[in-house]
Order: C-alpha cells, then structure tokens, then sequence
C-alpha cells in the first residue's frame, strides 16, 4: 500500500510539473492548437444543425421539446468537440494521460449524454417529410428490431464495450492508432460507439430485461475489468506504447506518462462507476422494499376481509 501511494504521489508531481509546461508553452505550441481536421468537424457539425433544424421542426409542428434532453445532447455534443478538436486531441498525441483523459471523455461522459439527450426523435424530424414515413417504417420492421435486440442487449453491449476498451490498449492497436489517421479514427468510433449501446442498454433498458439486479452487475462488472486494466498500465515495469518514449514533451518520463494514464482509468473512471453501481444498488434496494410493503399490505387487506365475511 505504501508504494501505491509513493507511486501515485511521483507521478502526480510530474503531472504537475508537465501541465505547468504544458500550460506555459500552449499558445505557441502546435501540440495544444485547435486544428479542425475536416473529418472531425464535418460529421460534428453535421449532426448540430441536423439536431437543430429537427427542434425547430418540431416547435413549428406544436410538438413538445423538452429541456432536460435537449440541454443533455448539447452538454454531449460540447464534450465530443472538446475530447476530438481541442487541444486534447493534439496533446493526445504526445503524452499519454491526455490520450486516457480523451477516451475516459468520449465512453464516461459523451455518450451518456448522448443517449440521455434522445437525439433520434429530432434526428426524425429534421428529415424531409416524405422520407420520415419510410425510415420510421424501417425501424419498426422485423429485421431492423431483430438485429437491434440482439446489438443492444445487455450481455452483448457489455461484451462488446468490453472488448472495444481492451483490444483497443493491446499495444499492436494502439500504436497502429498512433501512427494511423484512419486507426485512430476507427478506435474512438469504436469507444463511442461502444459507449453509446453500452449506456442505451443501461439507461433505456435496466427496467425490462437488465432489471435493477441486473443493471447493479453490469456496471459493478465493468468498473472491476476497466479497474484492472488501469491498474495493469499504472503497476507496469515497462512501457507498453513505445513511441511515447520518442514523442513525449515535459518533465515526465515514459513510465510515469503511462502511470498516470493508468491512474486515470483506474481510480476517477472506476470510481464513477462504481458510485453510478451504488446509486443503481439503493434503487434496486427501494424498489424491493416498496414491492415487499405493498404485497404485505394487499395480504393484510386480503385477511381483514376474509376475517369481516
């Protein structure tokens, strides 16, 4: 416990040590510029003024907007042009933690929101009229359903989520990632996309075929396995991404650039997990209760009125 804790103590002071540089040397720095590759900034703002043009349909039409969602795609939207086109995603190239950081954005934060904000009825609506007769008919068809149900399904968007988040840090990928536009491209759409089926299964669905029980287990689960590899990365003797070693900037030194990026998985991300998993826990708890209080209070009403007959 006591070299954990002089572990986390080093590198949290070279953290400190290179965020003062970093923050010395942003503004002239490429590495913390605002780039907006095409690929990036097309599809973000594509889906903004789609959104938008679907809300301000829809308000034309007399259909309701409701706040909370809407205010939670925007919060989600804001969160994917800061993980993609801030400074993150340059520095993200040079130091490892900003990597971390930028992912543990796009699966803990992005997509959440994303799926709290209900995009698909606006996304709907911002359609020409007589395409969304069509398209609504192809989400209710049989197949699309089908295929849905077993995407979306608890056990497979957990083992999917699972599967993007460690192949993605097997070293092979993750360095093709660094070297590649296009890998690195593929594995944040990966971790989104992951992200999204993962929380839609959770958020959407822990009432149906997840049920609280089974909503408790499917993120404690997660948050032991994402735990695990954080704590892999942060206890390893060696450096996993070689060309870090070569790319990094600052007073850290490869190892603790990847200490910290495995502290960052493992204790900030495991613990907002595991306190999502607790409040999941306490409402299953309540709900249990509450059905408990109301089967014995319709057997009391049941026995008084055998006992007046």
């Amino acid at each position: 416990m006591e070299l954990a804790t002089q572990l986390v103590l080093h590198s949290l002071a070279g953290f400190v040590q290179t965020a003062a540089v970093w923050a010395r040397t942003g503004a002239n720095d490429q590495r913390s510029g605002w780039t907006w590759p095409p690929y990036i900034v097309v599809p973000l703002l594509a889906s903004a003024l789609v959104y938008l043009l679907g809300l301000l349909k829809m308000r034309r039409h007399g259909s309701r907007v409701d706040v909370l969602p809407t205010f939670c795609f925007v919060a989600g939207w804001t969160s994917l042009v800061l993980a993609l086109d801030s400074p993150l995603h340059e520095a993200s190239e040079h130091w490892f933690w900003v990597h971390m950081t930028q992912h543990e954005i796009l699966i803990l934060v992005s997509a959440p929101l994303l799926v709290l904000g209900r995009p698909l009825v606006p996304l709907l609506w911002a359609l020409p009229e007589c395409w969304r007769g069509p398209v609504a008919e192809l989400g209710r068809s049989r197949v699309f359903k089908r295929g849905w149900l077993l995407i979306s399904a608890p056990l497979s968007a957990w083992l999917v989520h699972a599967a993007a988040i460690w192949l993605w840090h097997a070293p092979a990928l993750f360095i093709a990632a660094l070297d590649s536009e296009f890998m690195h491209a593929a594995q944040h759409l990966s971790f989104l996309g992951s992200a999204l089926i993962f929380w839609w299964a959770l958020i959407e669905n822990h009432t149906g075929r997840l049920g609280h029980g089974g909503a408790v287990l499917y993120v404690f689960t997660t948050a032991i396995h994402t735990s695990v590899l954080g704590a892999l990365l942060t206890f390893a003797p060696r450096v996993w991404y070689a060309p870090y070693e070569i790319r990094l900037a600052g007073h850290l030194t490869a190892l603790e650039d990847q200490q910290i990026g495995g502290l960052i998985m493992w204790i900030p991300a495991g613990t907002l997990l595991t306190v999502i998993g607790l409040l999941l826990l306490i409402k299953s708890l309540t709900e249990s209760e509450r059905r408990w209080q109301y089967t014995r209070t319709a057997a009391m009403i049941r026995t008084a009125g055998g006992d007046g007959s």
